[in-house]
């Protein structure tokens, strides 16, 4: 368990909060990751716990990158993550999105068959699952391709904001 700190106010990054959830899969227990705003999920082997704030800012951008996200969106998105204030949940309907997943993980993992490495692959496949499928079709998220468009719509417009208020660039 990670010890809480004191909250703030929601994050001010593109991807909102992640939600962290400890599943066990073939004796294995691993972390399940998921941002509030693109349900956008994230596997690792449950290691080091305890570090997971200091490191959470390098493991969201192997993801980011992974997922094709160009690079000055990974790195304004790092460089808001610059403070990891670790609280309690308050958004359910992401905890319902999270246990969704959780179940799904077994599926696309062979017992006794898959490593580190194939943690990758079943993100991708989580990635691609229609989340709120039961909401109206515009309001569906495809995680793999909302983490993307929150990027770019929030960084480009922070850099076009910028721009006009002349601020340099770094």
């Amino acid at each position: 368990m990670l010890p809480a700190t004191a909250t703030t106010g929601g994050s001010d990054t593109a991807l909102g909060d992640w939600y962290v959830n400890r599943i066990v899969v073939d004796h294995q227990p691993l972390l399940l990751l998921v941002s509030s705003t693109s349900l956008l999920p994230m596997l690792l082997p449950a290691r080091d716990v305890r570090a997971l704030p200091g490191r959470l800012a390098s493991i969201v951008e192997e993801r980011l990158k992974r997922c094709g996200v160009a690079n000055p969106s990974i790195d304004a998105e790092i460089r808001a993550m610059n403070s990891v204030v670790v609280g309690p949940t308050t958004d359910r309907s992401v905890l319902g999105i999270m246990v969704d997943f959780a179940k799904a993980v077994p599926y696309h993992l062979e017992a006794g068959r898959w490593d580190d490495l194939t943690l990758r692959v079943v993100e991708d496949r989580l990635a691609e699952t229609p989340c709120h499928a039961g909401r109206a079709s515009d309001r569906v998220i495809f995680p793999e391709t909302k983490a993307p468009e929150l990027l770019r719509a929030k960084w480009l417009a922070n850099r076009r904001l910028q721009r006009s208020a002349g601020v340099p660039r770094r």
